[in-house]
């Protein structure tokens, strides 16, 4: 399955998700998004790599909310 690189920026609770490139290995993907995060002003936007089937399925990867951890006991 491949790695994609996107370029997300966020407008409001809109994100915008642009595809930038696409790699079969994690080091070749890993290493090009460094560079564009070299390249790219991040303040506008972040670069991201992102694993999946097919491209819909890394877009909704990309889209889906965590929800956070609640911090108890020996996280504190």
């Amino acid at each position: 399955m491949p790695y994609y690189i996107y370029r997300i920026t966020q407008q409001g609770p809109v994100k915008h998700l642009e595809k930038l490139e696409e790699y079969t290995v994690f080091k070749e993907a890993s290493k090009r998004a460094k560079a564009l995060r070299q390249e790219h002003d991040l303040s506008q936007c972040k670069i991201q790599v992102v694993f999946g089937e097919n491209q819909l399925q890394a877009e909704e990867a990309l889209n889906t909310v965590r929800p956070w951890e609640p911090l108890t006991g020996d996280d504190w």
